[in-house]
């Protein structure tokens, strides 16, 4: 019984860090996607 609790505390550790991942790789995205929208108006 001890050994389900570790482990499921283990596994909500991991999605909570996964979510955080997902996230800071969505901003990137984003910044990445601006930087290029910005540049294709300077070259206008």
């Amino acid at each position: 019984m001890r050994k389900l609790v570790v482990l499921m505390i283990v596994a909500a550790g991991l999605a909570v860090s996964a979510c955080n991942t997902v996230e800071g790789a969505g901003k990137d995205v984003s910044s990445a996607g601006k930087a290029v929208t910005e540049t294709a108006r300077d070259a206008k």
